[in-house]
């Protein structure tokens, strides 16, 4: 059996998690091969919330309460 083959059922996107910090912090850390991923700062630009996270990416939820990427 193929390491592909046993990965494939673990495929979860971004947007398939939880909009909760601690399911964003589980699935970055999953994600960084089980390295801790933790919150560095929390900034609020108008009226959404970004969380810049120690893997140097910083996240915020859509209007539908998925999580996403935002450059800054």
């Amino acid at each position: 059996m193929s390491h592909a083959f046993v990965q494939e059922g673990d495929d979860q996107s971004l947007s398939d998690i939880s909009p909760t910090l601690p399911a964003l912090i589980n699935f970055l850390t999953r994600e960084n091969n089980g390295v801790r991923v933790y919150e560095k700062k929390l900034k609020q630009l108008g009226n959404k919330y970004v969380h810049e996270m120690s893997n140097g990416l910083s996240y915020t939820k859509d209007e539908n309460g998925r999580w996403s990427v935002i450059e800054l």
